[in-house]
């Protein structure tokens, strides 16, 4: 997700995404736990793209 797409989401979007994210985030988890992950890199992915909606909320939130 680039932070064009994430400028274009309103706050109730990026909350929604957000909360999505989080589940597959622990579903990668348990996989990599059990040893059935084969994706590595999406586990960073997801991390850096929760980073980017968290980002774009808090500022979004302080302009108000």
């Amino acid at each position: 997700m680039k932070m064009n797409e994430v400028r274009a989401l309103s706050s109730d979007q990026i909350k929604d995404e957000i909360l999505k994210l989080r589940k597959e985030q622990l579903n990668l988890r348990f996989q990599k736990a059990s040893g059935q992950l084969e994706k590595t890199n999406r586990i960073r992915q997801i991390r850096r793209d929760i980073a980017r909606l968290k980002t774009q909320a808090s500022a979004s939130a302080k302009a108000k």
